[in-house]
């Protein structure tokens, strides 16, 4: 039987030095273990909560911003616990990697740098990674670093032939909104690390240790 692994990526910070972060994570899901268990108790809840079943976007969620403009705090509040329910029964393992882009002079060192971080946790983990005739990578393409770092590194790292590259929309994919939410989790945690969190994330978070206790700890075993 093949094995396949899908590997959903996110990033959070702007493809250039503007913004003072670059996060860039990674979902793995092996295929042969369902989604239709977790994912459909949790349409069926939104259905029960009246709540409207929107692609999870923490950012807008937060803000108010596009598809979720016009919905009350209380609302948004509740979509971005029931998405952190089914982020806990997602059978799912991530990683992230953080960049703080002073240490950078320009886009073409970030990239660099995500390359070869990328190569090394592969190495790291290559016995896992070799467990599957096919990796198939889905990403929207939306940075030029993440995309050209991830074309190298697993090229690298892996085997050309067993590299897929597919486009991803988080409205397609609840493992693409589900790397947008350990994204937004590992940002909001650097953010209260160093005193950087703002009104907004202690509105939906609480204090650091609120944060820590009830969402870092439960996002953080999932880690591979």
């Amino acid at each position: 039987m093949t094995r396949e692994l899908s590997v959903f990526a996110d990033e959070s910070g702007a493809d250039g030095l503007d913004s003072k972060y670059y996060l860039l994570t990674l979902v793995f899901h092996e295929q042969d273990v369902s989604l239709a268990d977790v994912l459909l108790p949790y349409e069926r809840a939104l259905a029960e909560k009246r709540l409207p079943d929107i692609p999870f976007h923490a950012s807008p969620l937060m803000n108010g911003h596009d598809l979720y403009a016009g919905l009350e705090a209380r609302t948004r509040a509740s979509l971005l616990s029931s998405f952190s329910l089914l982020f806990h029964h997602l059978p799912i393992r991530y990683v992230t990697f953080v960049y703080r882009k002073r240490e950078f002079p320009n886009v073409e060192v970030l990239q660099a740098r995500m390359r070869r971080d990328l190569v090394n946790y592969l190495y790291d983990h290559l016995s896992y990674f070799q467990q599957f005739d096919l990796v198939k990578v889905y990403y929207d393409g939306g940075q030029h670093a993440v995309t050209q770092a991830l074309h190298d590194a697993l090229e690298y790292a892996l085997s050309r032939e067993a590299v897929v590259y597919r486009s991803s929309a988080a409205a397609e994919y609840r493992l693409s909104q589900a790397a947008d939410y350990a994204c937004a989790v590992e940002l909001t945690a650097l953010k209260y690390q160093t005193h950087e969190e703002t009104a907004t994330d202690r509105r939906f978070f609480g204090s650091w240790s609120s944060f820590r206790r009830n969402v870092l700890k439960t996002v953080r075993k999932k880690r591979l």
